[in-house]
């Protein structure tokens, strides 16, 4: 059995306060399942301070979340350090962060996405790149971070000039009308299917984050089939990446068809996440999931 963790919360991105709220959790639930556990709020020295560390630690548990934590990066510095860690590997984590390329790889394995496009933040100034209604996307952020709709009645532009800091393209998505549900993947086992509701419009970052925020059906209200569906898509998405550990696949139903959304390869750990929700809801505690994804780490080297 594993003893020793260091479990890596915090960093730079965008969800930093996520991140160390994730962290603290996994953190107190692994001490409590009889680890040594030592938690290290990443900053740019991370590679130094982790090769430093006496004794070394067993495994690796990546809370991070957003750019560098989520997106292959921390994933290519912990193998060369030859570290087991949490969650999926380099290439998946680089896949899954990348949108367009995630959505590529989803349809040539006949899983139905939104209707896309990559555009310069100036097209995306200077008019509709699509007709409306659609979603303004950053290609590479999670949680919902700068995700916006635009309607038919909203201002001209999706966002104001300086008002775009998440780099040079923006991706815009065909809106789909519905309602949304996530499933939660464990290994190769899908977990459950929640439906989630919002007062905010749709499931943005304080629909996620703030208590109250949004409400969770579980299990979701639906056809047996359609759940069924669901449950298929979330593994075949899971598979398409090639991830392992624990990830998360957001979906639309617009009434006919299921489209996947998005992958998560570090989904939530906080009070408020829909993965430990559906873990319970299948008979695990936050500490046998916590403890399941320390003893089924990896490393690629």
């Amino acid at each position: 059995m594993t003893r020793r963790v260091t479990v890596l919360m915090g960093g730079w991105s965008a969800e930093r306060e996520v991140s160390l709220v994730s962290g603290a959790a996994v953190t107190h639930a692994l001490a409590t399942a009889g680890y040594e556990v030592t938690a290290l709020d990443v900053q740019h020295d991370v590679a130094a301070v982790l090769a430093r560390l006496t004794p070394r630690p067993d495994v690796v548990f990546n809370a991070l979340h957003g750019r560098f934590g989520e997106d292959g990066c921390i994933q290519g510095m912990l193998n060369l350090l030859g570290v087991a860690y949490t969650h999926s590997g380099l290439l998946a984590s680089a896949l899954a962060m990348d949108k367009p390329m995630a959505k590529r790889l989803f349809a040539a394995a006949g899983i139905s996405v939104a209707e896309a496009r990559v555009v310069g933040r100036e097209e995306a100034l200077a008019g509709d790149p699509m007709p409306r209604p659609y979603v303004v996307k950053p290609i590479n952020e999670g949680s919902s971070v700068g995700v916006r709709i635009v309607r038919a009645a909203d201002a001209a532009s999706p966002f104001a000039a300086g008002e775009w800091p998440y780099g040079p393209q923006v991706m815009i998505e065909r809106y789909i009308p519905g309602r949304e549900f996530t499933v939660a993947v464990m290994g190769d086992r899908p977990l459950a299917v929640t439906e989630i509701t919002t007062d905010h419009g749709f499931y943005d970052y304080d629909a996620k984050y703030a208590a109250g925020g949004s409400r969770h059906v579980l299990p979701a209200a639906v056809d047996p089939a359609l759940y069924d569906e669901a449950m298929r898509l979330a593994v075949l998405a899971h598979r398409c990446l090639g991830c392992r550990g624990v990830s998360r696949t957001d979906l639309r139903y617009d009434g006919r068809n299921l489209y996947v959304l998005e992958l998560n390869t570090q989904p939530g750990l906080t009070p408020t996440s829909l993965v430990p929700e559906q873990a319970a809801y299948v008979g695990l505690s936050f500490s046998d999931l916590a403890v399941w994804m320390v003893e089924n780490a990896v490393c690629d080297a």
